[in-house]
């Protein structure tokens, strides 16, 4: 998720963590060629692999109160139909998972709002109950035994409540704007509020997702576009997607959209979705510079993780690396260069590797925050030097309100804490290492622990045995300590 500007103020003073000026583009005007208008490429839909998407579920020590460790989702196929004018959502889901152990009931979160219909294990009528966003399902599974959950479900979606202070966000999931159209940001929970899910970053899982949307509108998710048919009656769009990922990392927008494109250097197509009548030539610019920002992120972290990749333009304030299709808000900041970066930095480090559980989230916005000071850099937007020296200024002033980054204030969730320090502290690590073994080092652990979710102990186990230094007290001190570590990097 992106940092905004301003979002976390009474933790720093404006000199000290103050977000880049959005800047109009990375290069010279006359060298952007902007993404010529384009009907959507429909791929063939392939059967999924569900041994991919194979998981070690927990319980989440920050918010314990989402997800089931018993329940290790493979896949899961939905079909969605909105209603604006009623704003009313019908869907069907079909999940198959895996039990984890035995146990004589099951659960996943479903938002109460959504009233559930018929349910099935196995094409057997089984009992429910509901107890807030629980949907219980009264039938007993046996360890490693892989079954199949049907059910129906509709009503009005609504947002949950964040448990944060931001200002650019106060609630997550399905989100309704005044004319009816839809936007979805989950993390760290809220997908529940539009399917029913195990709504915890330890289980990844695939996904088949339809979308039947009103005439001239368009249903968006994650993935490849698989179908696209157009009626009086609407529009019907069908996404895969063939690696597993995270629920916090699934969108869903549904609205008026142009589409466009163009490729990165290698020739993967970018798909670009912004509200029609979107016309400010300088936010579809800077938002089609995503194309050149992978080119320059495979410098860094490698080959581009997954086999597509899209921006769909929504009335967010902020910004979410949701897998291969990334989530912005319609704002200049959001739709800047270096945040696309920061976006597409996250699908190397946080997407293609996720955390485990919500303590680690510095796992994914140390190393992205740290990429995209360096994009700012090497782009002209603010010397690396002057971010670091504000950067560390205020370091102590987030530990203080905020708590460490690996051990932060529940209610406080994406304070600048998980940001600035654990992006300092990859700065050491690179100082003292140098930019060819860091950057080997950080890659080497993305091909090691692909389509996984890890710890903070896997990735501590990584960086010890890679460079052979004991690194145990510097990443404690970074990670768990209150006051602000020393520079540099003991041993190195």
């Amino acid at each position: 998720m992106l940092l905004l500007a301003g979002c976390s103020s009474e933790a720093r003073t404006s000199s000290e963590l103050s977000a880049p000026a959005p800047v109009t583009t990375t290069a010279d005007p006359a060298d952007l060629v902007a993404a010529p208008a384009s009907d959507p490429v429909v791929v063939d839909e392939v059967e999924p692999d569900l041994d991919l998407a194979l998981s070690e579920p927990v319980e989440d020590s920050v918010y314990p109160g989402v997800g089931d460790p018993v329940v290790d989702a493979l896949h899961y196929d939905l079909d969605l139909t909105w209603d604006p004018a009623g704003r009313r959502l019908t869907g069907e889901a079909v999940i198959d998972f895996r039990a984890t152990r035995r146990a004589p009931r099951f659960q996943l979160d479903l938002s109460p709002a959504l009233t559930v219909g018929d349910v099935r294990l196995d094409d057997e009528a089984v009992r429910f109950r509901r107890s807030g966003k629980d949907l219980v399902v009264r039938a007993p599974v046996v360890a490693d035994q892989r079954y199949r959950l049907t059910l129906d479900y509709v009503g009005t979606p609504r947002p949950a409540p964040a448990p944060t202070t931001r200002s650019d966000f106060s609630t997550t999931g399905f989100t309704t704007t005044d004319t009816g159209e839809v936007w979805t940001m989950q993390e760290p929970y809220g997908a529940y509020t539009w399917y029913p899910v195990n709504d915890q970053p330890s289980d990844k899982a695939l996904y088949d997702v339809t979308v039947h949307a009103p005439p001239k509108w368009t249903g968006i998710s994650n993935g490849h576009l698989t179908a696209l048919e157009e009626t009086d009656d609407g529009t019907t769009t069908s996404w895969q997607l063939t690696e597993p990922a995270s629920s916090y990392l699934m969108t869903l927008a549904i609205g008026d959209y142009a589409h466009s494109s163009n490729t990165t250097a290698s020739g993967m197509r970018v798909d670009y979705w912004t509200p029609r009548g979107m016309v400010d030539p300088v936010a579809l610019d800077d938002l089609q510079t995503a194309a050149d920002s992978i080119d320059w992120i495979e410098g860094k972290l490698g080959d581009y993780p997954f086999d597509s990749l899209g921006l769909v333009v929504t009335d967010s304030e902020s910004a979410m690396e949701t897998q291969t299709m990334v989530t912005l808000g319609n704002n200049d900041y959001v739709l800047s260069p270096q945040v696309i970066a920061h976006e597409l930095v996250h699908q190397w480090y946080g997407d293609q590797v996720s955390p485990a559980d919500w303590s680690d989230v510095w796992l994914n916005e140390g190393m992205t925050m740290l990429l995209q000071w360096i994009y700012e850099d090497e782009h002209d937007i603010r010397p690396l030097k002057e971010t670091l020296r504000n950067a560390r200024a205020g370091d102590q002033g987030l530990r203080d309100a905020y708590g460490p980054p690996g051990a932060y204030d529940p209610d406080q969730f994406g304070g600048s804490n998980i940001y600035y320090p654990p992006a300092l502290m990859w700065n050491e690590l690179r100082v003292a290492l140098g930019d060819e073994k860091f950057y080997a080092i950080a890659r080497s652990w993305l091909v090691d622990h692909d389509d996984t979710s890890v710890t903070r102990d896997e990735i501590y186990d990584h960086w010890e045995t890679e460079t052979g230094l004991d690194l145990g007290a510097f990443f404690d001190a970074w990670i768990m300590g209150r006051t602000t570590p020393a520079p540099g990097v003991p041993g190195a």
